[in-house]
Formats: structure tokens, C-alpha cells, sequence
């Protein structure tokens, strides 16, 4: 954004703008997300990166390190109003983790991608809402703090689109067990170095991925160091 550094802070009244900026922005895949197909690319630490999927395609998300969460979203190609809503994909699944040959749908109720194949041991999460600056504020960060929804924001703006709101996130490898009291906890993933999940797109859609820059609580494993994730998309 102009004017802004990356260590600056701006409090938008709209939720398409992002609070701050990092290197998200400026490292986009291509000018307008369009991937080579096979081509197998990185999304740091703390940043993240948008794609466009084909109807028909897949995309393959891996988890490189085996410790990191990577929040995950998928917004109609024509129409990013309509996106990947995990209150109706829990509702159409009937469940509130995904498994291999699950749809998953939009907050219109269609499919847009549907959940093809999971070698990790299928902990996931689609609860929690993405961080962002407002939940490190509460952890007590001070200043401008990288976050996942500010990752979605500066992604789709680094292809020339705007993420309309920020959804609640497919929570690739968070660990968030709800326990008998309802309680839930804050774990590591569970999952090992190379894991990895295959969505295949219904429509065509932008996938925007976050290697979540969580740094405070352990859910990017105990050392709470963010590390890169990697992706490619495939016939």
C-alpha cells in the first residue's frame, strides 16, 4: 500500500484492506496468479501467495517441515463474493474436519473444490477464525504484526484482485482438539515433513494460502518459528 511500511500499522474501516504490508505483496506467482502448470512453488514464512485453479484442476498444498498450518481459502474466479464458507461446508459435510471425497461448498451452497486425497493423519481445523492483527494485539504484540488475514489481503492485491471479506479459513494441519468440557487446546500439528492434501477445483477459483506467521502460541509446532509451505497445481 502506498505510504505504508512494513512496520507501520493501519486500522482500515473496510475488511478488504489489510492493516499493514509485507513481502506478500510484491512476490506474486504472476501478474495475475496464473501457474505453470507441475511447477511446484513456495510460500515463505509468515507470507502468503494466491493461484488461480482451473475448473478441473488440483492443487496440492504440502506442508514441507511438517510443523506448519497453512490457512487455506478459495474464491469464485468471476465472483469473489462467493467463496469457500466453512458454516455451510460443515453443514454439507456434516462434519466438522473434511475427508477425502468431501465437497466442499460456498456460502451460495455449491461446490468449489472438493477434498481429494490426505496423507497426513487428517488433523485439520475449521473453526478458528484466521489471526490477524487485532488477535496479536490480544496476545500482547505491540506495532504491526504479520497475520493470515493481512496475508489474504496483500495475495489477492498482489494479482490485481480484492479479497471482498476474510472467511474463516480451511486450518491446514492446525491442531485444535475440543475436549469433553468443550474446551479446545492449542497444539502442534500432528502432521510429518512432506505431508501433504489434494483439493481438485469445481469452478474456477482463485486458492489464496497463508504459511501462517503465528509466532506465540505453538500451533506452528513448539518452537513457534513459522517456516515455508509449498504448492503446485496440476491437470
Amino acid at each position: 500500500m502506498a505510504g505504508m511500511s512494513e512496520t507501520s500499522v493501519h486500522y482500515p474501516h473496510a475488511n478488504d484492506e489489510p492493516c499493514g504490508v509485507n513481502a506478500t505483496l510484491h512476490a506474486p506467482i504472476s501478474p495475475d496468479g496464473t501457474p505453470e502448470l507441475g511447477t511446484r512453488y513456495v510460500v515463505p514464512g509468515r507470507q502468503g501467495r494466491a493461484v488461480r485453479v482451473a475448473r478441473g484442476q488440483s492443487i496440492r498444498i504440502i506442508n514441507t517441515h511438517g510443523t506448519q498450518v497453512c490457512d487455506t481459502w478459495a474464491f469464485r474466479e468471476d465472483n469473489p463474493s462467493e467463496f469457500l464458507s466453512w458454516e455451510h461446508a460443515r453443514a454439507w459435510i456434516s462434519r466438522v474436519l473434511p475427508r477425502p471425497g468431501d465437497a466442499l461448498v460456498t456460502n451460495r451452497r455449491r461446490p468449489i473444490l472438493t477434498f481429494v486425497e490426505d496423507s497426513s493423519p487428517g488433523i485439520h481445523d475449521t473453526l478458528m477464525a484466521a489471526c490477524d492483527l487485532f488477535r496479536f494485539e490480544t496476545l500482547g504484540v505491540t506495532g504491526y504484526h504479520d497475520s493470515c488475514a493481512d496475508n489474504l489481503r496483500l495475495a489477492m492485491m498482489a494479482i490485481g484482485r480484492v479479497a471482498p471479506e476474510v472467511p474463516q479459513p480451511l486450518n491446514l494441519w492446525m491442531n485444535i482438539p475440543v475436549h469433553e468440557d468443550w474446551s479446545v487446546g492449542w497444539l502442534p500439528p500432528v502432521s510429518m515433513p512432506g505431508d501433504h492434501v489434494v483439493l481438485r477445483a469445481e469452478m474456477d477459483c482463485v486458492v489464496v494460502m497463508s504459511a501462517c506467521p503465528q509466532d506465540i502460541i505453538p500451533i506452528n509446532g513448539a518452537a513457534c518459528t513459522p517456516v515455508d509451505v509449498a504448492f503446485e497445481v496440476f491437470e
